[in-house]
């Protein structure tokens, strides 16, 4: 049969993967599908330049539109970022009939039912496996394997350099800024970290699982996003001493069809799987109504484990293009988002208070959670020797959102509360 040509946009860590993928398992590749994969042109943005992997200078172009109105071009494989520009590219190549498989997690979280939308008018593909989690296939997972269930909780680890930072921090008792400083310097995080520390990257990739999880169309401002550049040392220490780990979690949640997603630094029973994935591993837990509890995984990012998850995804288009089903098993959402309100959104929360240390303090902390009906797992006082001050560590049991911000408000009225030092959500 004759070869499926493919454009590929973009040619850095993830690009050189997919050619390395698709040139070195060829063999495998054409068992399945039943014919040559074959890379026909790559769009880089400086012909002249040395690369790790030779690819032949007349497959190279530095022109998107080489690629894009290609009529020999079947397959559009997309891993060179970006937004607005990118999507205009995806647009155009769907209007020409050509299938999409993408890495862009910040398209997809932005603009993933417009495109979805115009796959499905056009009968193609639009394929995005590698936007979350790299190498775990958990798009994929949460489309078929789930198609039979019905999702109540997906709660992940979906950055890794922020996984890195925090475990350092744990391992070895040192501050935030020098383990970013460290990651920086080997390369897991960028030199200005901001997409990642403060959550941004973890968002959107929580508004992919969201939307695909709860069949809505989640958008990133529905997420409440917080990130890791506050948790300290002190926290970390605190949180061990307790029997928890502190990771930044994305967590999304569904109950009688009201849904909440947020990214937060999370205290994590030491107990639950989760907190044991260390480094800059991903993972993400999917609680099912029929199968309970499930765990995936792996690799969150790297040139190989991604460019595995693209070239997956264009293994499956070019078998929907011998089967003659492109664009027939798209997800596109049906359910209308209902938002949960502060009132609804419930878990129970770690509190770090510095106090002063007096008589009836005690009493008049533990009165305010009573007056906003916050029940108390544990309190514990830590008095500090060299100051008439001491810091009290509080775990709650489940109160709402709401409840916990108005029992914050109360505190700012007591003078007996000198700082609320740390508040974070408690999990497992």
């Amino acid at each position: 049969m004759k070869p499926v040509k493919v454009g590929l946009l973009g040619f850095g860590t993830v690009g050189t993967g997919v050619v390395r993928i698709v040139e070195g398992h060829q063999e495998d590749l054409q068992s399945q599908v039943g014919s040559p994969i074959v890379i026909e042109k790559v769009l880089v943005q400086n012909k002249a330049k040395a690369r790790v992997l030779p690819v032949d200078a007349d497959k190279l172009t530095e022109d998107p539109w080489d690629i894009i109105r290609n009529p020999d071009i079947d397959v559009i494989v997309e891993v060179m970022g970006g937004i607005e520009h990118t999507k205009g590219y995806i647009l155009e190549a769907l209007a020409s009939g050509k299938h999409v498989v993408t890495a862009n997690k910040d398209l997809m979280a932005l603009h993933g039912p417009e495109i979805l939308a115009k796959a499905q008018e056009q009968q193609c593909d639009v394929l995005y496996e590698a936007s979350v989690a790299g190498g775990i296939p958990i798009i994929r997972t949460l489309i078929e394997g789930f198609s039979s269930d019905r999702i109540t909780k997906i709660m992940g680890i979906v950055n890794g350099t922020t996984n890195y930072i925090l475990t350092k921090m744990s391992q070895e008792g040192a501050a935030y800024e020098e383990v970013l400083k460290e990651a920086q310097q080997l390369g897991y995080a960028e030199s200005d970290p901001t997409s990642d520390v403060e959550g941004f990257d973890a968002a959107r990739k929580m508004t992919i699982l969201a939307s695909l999880g709860f069949r809505a169309n989640v958008a990133l401002e529905d997420v409440d996003v917080k990130g890791i550049s506050k948790v300290t040392r002190d926290d970390i220490a605190y949180a061990k001493r307790l029997g928890y780990e502190v990771k930044l979690l994305g967590i999304a949640e569904r109950q009688d069809d009201f849904i909440s997603v947020g990214v937060q630094p999370t205290m994590v029973k030491t107990s639950h799987p989760i907190a044991a994935v260390g480094g800059v591993f991903n993972a993400v837990y999917v609680y099912g109504e029929a199968v309970g509890e499930t765990m995936f995984y792996g690799a969150g990012a790297g040139e190989l484990p991604t460019a595995t998850s693209v070239v997956a995804d264009l293994v499956a288009v070019v078998k929907n293009m011998r089967l003659g089903v492109n664009g027939k098993q798209a997800i596109l959402s049906y359910k209308e988002k209902k938002l949960k309100t502060a009132e609804q959104i419930a878990s129970k929360y770690f509190m770090l208070l510095q106090v002063d240390d007096r008589a009836g303090v005690l009493a008049r902390i533990t009165q305010t959670f009573a007056d906003f009906e916050v029940s108390l797992e544990s309190v514990l006082q830590q008095p500090n020797a060299s100051h008439r001050e001491a810091e009290i560590i509080i775990i709650s049991h489940d109160a709402s959102k709401a409840a916990m911000e108005k029992v914050l408000k109360a505190f700012e009225g007591l003078d007996a509360v000198k700082r609320v030092k740390s508040v974070y959500r408690v999990e497992g």
